[in-house]
């Protein structure tokens, strides 16, 4: 028994990577998630229109906030109902307040839930001084939100892990090098390898739509080609990162440790369940870092807002932007995987 366990430590030393999982993992994850895990969110945007609407602005900075901050956005009082509205079918504010002749009417955006529950908080305590409305999501149904969010975490678990297990698939039994021999290039090699998953990946996409649109009731308000452009390149970024973590793994098992260290952070830091807004600044720079996170934009804006496709194209080009660095560095780690293999089946031939 000695003997086994002086062996398991020396495999442990050996595998720095499975090292690296059991010591260092457990502490990043609790100073990371630690600042991440928080519901409430502080600051709240509001754009405000109509003829008294500088005036409005000036007594929401003079007036002092307890549940939330309102941070103006836009002042316009040109403005009109339509204005408000579409400021948060665009997500540039949290709420609008049009101001008129009578009481100032609030609109509410409940696409962003935590946001819109802070909202209400705040605008009950102005009591019958304003009227207020919440839009894209009446009732504040947590399905609505988490729904499109979810349609992207289960493509990134299936485009991340089955994807990241294929090239090891090959290294495991040896064929790996006769691709050096085939006339393929990597990029070809890494295209053919994620075109299946694709295809699969994409059929799962729908069916998961459909069935969150008819158990849930999550409408679908906007316009299906740009929820299909956005969906499409998010796989190729999923697939392309499931492409790279087969290419520096040499087992499967490894293949899935560096599979769940990838998807893990984007089921926490991707707005999904903690609001972004709320995180500490330097755990947000990492949301801002993930697929998911873009995804997450694209499927509720599109979904519940019927967001167009001027107010996202930001997220659709971050995403294509990932997909060519994240393919590309998959294609140059196989390269050179398969690089020196090739050069010696040349020089024995020759």
């Amino acid at each position: 028994m000695r003997a086994m366990i002086v062996k398991e430590f020396r495999e442990l030393r050996r595998d720095r990577r499975t090292l690296a999982m059991l010591i260092a993992l457990p502490v990043l994850l609790l100073i990371v998630f630690g600042f991440a895990a928080n519901f409430t969110v502080g600051t709240l945007g509001v754009t405000i229109t109509g003829p008294n609407a500088q005036a409005v602005a000036d007594q929401l900075q003079a007036t002092p906030q307890t549940e939330a901050e309102f941070r103006i956005d836009a002042v316009d009082p040109t403005g009109t109902d339509t204005t408000a509205r579409n400021a948060l079918r665009d997500d540039v504010s949290d709420l609008a307040i049009v101001t008129g002749a009578g009481k100032p009417m609030v609109y509410i955006d409940g696409s962003n839930l935590f946001a819109a529950q802070s909202a209400k908080i705040a605008v009950a305590r102005m009591g019958p001084a304003v009227d207020s409305e919440v839009l894209y999501n009446p009732d504040l149904k947590t399905s609505w939100v988490m729904v499109p969010a979810i349609i992207g975490l289960i493509l990134t678990f299936i485009g991340g892990i089955i994807t990241s297990i294929g090239l090891v698939k090959e290294r495991e039994a040896g064929t790996l090098e006769q691709l050096a021999v085939m006339p393929f290039s990597p990029a070809e090699v890494i295209a053919g390898k994620i075109a299946p998953y694709f295809l699969l990946a994409a059929i799962d996409m729908i069916a998961v739509t459909l069935l969150g649109i008819w158990i849930f009731g999550v409408p679908f308000n906007g316009n299906v080609l740009i929820f299909a452009l956005g969906a499409a390149v998010f796989l190729f970024v999923v697939l392309g990162l499931g492409a790279f973590i087969s290419t520096i793994s040499t087992t499967t098992g490894q293949a899935i440790q560096a599979a769940l260290m990838v998807m893990l952070p984007q089921v926490l830091l991707s707005g999904m369940i903690f609001p972004l807004d709320a995180m500490a600044a330097g755990v947000r720079w990492i949301g801002y870092l993930l697929p998911l996170t873009y995804f997450t934009k694209i499927s509720q804006g599109v979904m519940l807002r019927g967001a167009e496709l001027n107010t996202m194209w930001v997220p659709i080009a971050v995403l294509i932007v990932m997909a060519v660095i994240i393919f590309g560095a998959a294609v140059f780690r196989l390269k050179r995987s398969i690089a020196p293999a090739g050069k010696a089946v040349v020089r024995s031939a020759e």
